[in-house]
């Protein structure tokens, strides 16, 4: 059976309940037509929270799920921030598996600040435990915290690079059904992909209780050169951890 024949499962079984009532051709087309299978169902599950996609945000990778996961056994008390939310998975999968903590999920664009509501009220999470917040990085950020969640755009642009060897090398490592379906801004992190890490890694501390931990994603080709920004603006206590798949992919911070 190959990939499509299993999407088209899915879907039947996802969203249709086994019935392929005639809707369901139609998707098969978008399927066919190489749009992810999870926008065509409209939702995704992230450890055990549903994420609607209607919205279209970037898709939560299994990736982001893994290290969320292991992230969450650090937390256990305390004030999060979830930045660069998106979909709001990070930020609703703390809220689930923390009841007693209370989270601010950040994010720029307008779109995902609505697909983040819905999928707060999907998963039942109550007003009184979250805030909502459209900022750019820190820009509308008033408080500390004990814990920041971030995954920021971080793939390289290849339509900015002079470089035609190395814009073949970036399409051919991100799949057509990404770069066509998926939103760039969420995807792209300027020309090295570090735009967003930089500013982002130049005022976090601010925004950190004593004691506190920053847990950020990152590509694993970008380890060397974010080392160098830490050592910049002078984080002394880090760690760089490795996905499920044995890939260097998100890193710790600890502040004193």
């Amino acid at each position: 059976m190959n990939m499509l024949e299993k999407e088209i499962g899915w879907l039947l079984k996802e969203k249709y309940n086994n019935k392929p009532i005639k809707k369901f051709y139609k998707d098969v087309e978008r399927l066919k037509a190489g749009e992810p299978a999870d926008y065509v169902i409209g939702f995704t599950e992230f450890l055990g929270c549903k994420i609607d996609l209607s919205k279209k945000p970037l898709i939560p990778r299994p990736e982001t799920e893994f290290w969320v996961g292991q992230a969450l056994k650090d937390v256990k008390k305390g004030k999060i921030l979830d930045i660069f939310s998106g979909s709001g998975c990070i930020g609703i999968a703390v809220l689930k598996y923390r009841p007693s903590l209370l989270c601010d999920i950040a994010e720029k664009d307008k779109k995902a600040i609505k697909q983040i509501k819905i999928n707060l009220k999907i998963n039942k999470i109550k007003k009184n435990r979250y805030k909502v917040i459209q900022s750019d990085i820190f820009n509308k950020i008033e408080r500390r915290y004990d814990f920041i969640f971030a995954n920021p755009p971080y793939i390289p642009d290849y339509r900015k690079n002079p470089s035609a060897q190395f814009r073949a090398i970036l399409r051919n490592r991100i799949q057509k059904s990404v770069l066509k379906f998926e939103p760039t801004k969420a995807l792209f992190g300027g020309k090295d992909g570090l735009f967003y890490i930089r500013k982002f890694l130049s005022q976090a501390k601010n925004y950190l209780n004593p004691n506190g931990k920053i847990f950020m994603e990152f590509d694993p080709p970008q380890k060397k050169e974010i080392k160098k920004i830490i050592l910049k603006y002078k984080y002394s206590n880090f760690k760089f951890c490795k996905d499920q798949y044995g890939k260097w992919r998100w890193l710790v911070f600890f502040i004193d």
